[in-house]
């Protein structure tokens, strides 16, 4: 990943609690790891214009390390569509990615594509058709286009008119057969194909045969992929909202000091 070096944030000293370094270093410990990462609000800070978000540099560097390890799989599983995720994570070449939330799927070169049929094709173009008459009604949100569907972003909106856009979205979409709704940090993803991280997370590691898993994620999102763990695993909410993980860091920032953790353990174990 390309470190945003303009970004000095994530050099303040940090610490993570003992209970969550005893666990970094249980998962560090297993045969086949997989680390598999949320990206934005996880490891890149969340910002007001998609296009911009970067890993903070900490995070991206030990991230890269860590997919040089043996017997050591790194995947990013993310919200964006593939193409949006390549370009502002710029990941290391072994890394396996999972877009749209599960939806897009990259496992090296010959992945095939997602593909929709006619039947989800049309149902997209009216999906779209109604979430654009929406935003021409509601100052300060946009649409996002993916492979298999359209987001309805909010985060430069005022707070009422977001919340009258959400509403709006809902209430034409939430029973149309074949739609799919997901809420996310001042978004609204709507998707023709139903897919999950908590699928995404368990396809991986069946994929790299992982026999355990570290996970973050910030996101509401990231619930189904935290849900999804099994024991053993190793499950970290970032921020302050409800979750189902046993361990909690505030920020991205946190995020650098517990991938640096995650390193430097598992250099133990495989170089030991």
């Amino acid at each position: 990943m390309t470190p945003d070096t303009t970004n000095d944030s994530d050099t303040a000293p940090l610490s993570l609690s003992p209970e969550l370094l005893e666990a970094v270093r249980s998962v560090a410990g297993t045969e086949q790891l997989l680390v598999a990462m949320d990206f934005d609000g996880t490891m890149a800070p969340l910002v007001d214009h998609a296009a911009d978000a970067r890993a903070l540099p900490r995070s991206a560097a030990a991230f890269a390390a860590l997919t040089e390890l043996p017997r050591t799989t790194t995947a990013l599983i993310s919200g964006r569509a593939l193409d949006s995720l390549r370009a502002v994570a710029s990941p290391p070449e072994q890394t396996l990615l999972i877009g749209s939330h599960g939806a897009e799927v990259w496992m090296g070169p010959g992945s095939s594509q997602l593909m929709l049929d006619d039947a989800q094709r049309e149902l997209l173009a009216e999906v779209r058709k109604e979430l654009a008459g929406i935003v021409e009604q509601a100052p300060g949100t946009l649409l996002e286009d993916k492979p298999a569907g359209v987001v309805l972003h909010t985060r430069l909106a005022a707070d009422d008119v977001a919340e009258d856009a959400v509403a709006a979205a809902r209430a034409v979409l939430q029973d149309r057969p074949g739609v799919f709704l997901k809420t996310g940090n001042r978004v609204l993803e709507t998707s023709v194909v139903q897919a999950s991280k908590g699928e995404g997370i368990a396809f991986l590691r069946q994929a790299a045969g992982a026999t355990a898993v570290a996970f973050a994620g910030d996101d509401t999102t990231d619930e189904d992929a935290l849900a999804s763990l099994l024991p053993g695993d190793l499950g970290v909410k970032v921020g302050l909202d409800f979750t189902r993980a046993e361990f909690r860091v505030e920020s991205p920032v946190h995020v650098c000091e517990l991938l640096e953790a995650l390193l430097r353990e598992r250099k133990k174990a495989v170089n030991g």
